[in-house]
C-alpha cells in the first residue's frame, strides 16, 4: 500500500493529481480509516475556507490607489 501524505490529501482534495493517483488515493481512503478521518478533517476546513468572504478594507484600497497615482506622476 502507498504512503499518503497530508499534502497528498490535499492534491486529491483539490483534483490536482493524475487519474492514476486519484485512483490508489481513494482506495486509501476507503481503506484506511486513520486516513479517511484526516482527509474528512481536510475537507471540512477545505469547505469552511470556501464558505469565508474576504475583501480588503476601503482604506486599503484608498492607500493603494493613491500610492499608485503619486507614483505614476514621478515616471
Amino acid at each position: 500500500m502507498n504512503h499518503f501524505t497530508t499534502e497528498d490529501m490535499i492534491r486529491f482534495l483539490y483534483n490536482e493529481m493524475s487519474p492514476e493517483e486519484s485512483k490508489m488515493a481513494m482506495e486509501a481512503i476507503e481503506s484506511d480509516w486513520i486516513l479517511k478521518e484526516k482527509f474528512e478533517v481536510l475537507k471540512a476546513s477545505k469547505r469552511d475556507l470556501d464558505s469565508i468572504r474576504c475583501a480588503p478594507r476601503k482604506s486599503t484600497i484608498d492607500s493603494i490607489m493613491q500610492y499608485a497615482e503619486q507614483e505614476s506622476l514621478v515616471k
